[in-house]
């Protein structure tokens, strides 16, 4: 009988190292990265537009949108942590922005293409919270992000553009 209980113990001893092994081995496994990086950005193709210098002299005072530029630079180089646990900084942000255009600028396009980057910004930082997004997953609503604001600044440039060929006098 005690050859039976001392089998046991050992049988019950062995199979323990055997557990803690496989465990290890699975903590060891690299599990996929969601880690999105500048060079992952940079690979992302699409037309970015730039502001001209007479847009620029008109969204000078325009703070929220410099503070979108700024957000947008981040997201550039890689640097995601705006959106993590944020959602009230993205609210305001995003309220302001619409709320303290410059008069000048005030117009339905301009105000669709704001509520566009609203709303790519709102999926991205929910994707970035969720834990199942994939890097693809993220890698796509950042093209949708900064293609919203490349967009933005394209409508900015031909708002500015129209105004100036209105001030053309006909002979």
């Amino acid at each position: 009988m005690k050859l039976v209980y001392a089998l046991s113990l050992l049988f019950v001893l062995y199979s323990c190292k055997k557990e803690v092994a496989s465990t290890a081995e699975t903590e060891k496994q690299e599990l996929p990265t969601t880690a999105v990086t500048e060079s992952d950005v940079s690979k992302i193709q699409y037309t970015e537009f730039v502001l001209s210098q007479e847009s620029k002299a008109l969204i000078e005072n325009w703070t929220e949108y410099n503070q979108l530029q700024e957000q947008v630079g981040y997201i550039k180089k890689g640097d995601l942590s705006y959106f993590n646990d944020n959602e009230e900084a993205i609210t305001k942000l995003l309220k302001d922005l619409t709320k303290n255009i410059p008069d000048s600028l005030n117009n339905n396009t301009i105000l669709a293409r704001l509520k566009i980057v609203e709303t790519n910004m709102y999926k991205l930082e929910s994707l970035k919270r969720l834990s199942t997004s994939t890097k693809a997953e993220l890698l796509g609503g950042i093209k949708a992000l900064l293609v919203a604001v490349s967009n933005l600044d394209l409508q900015l440039n031909k708002i500015v553009e129209l105004k100036r060929n209105e001030n053309i006098p006909k002979p």
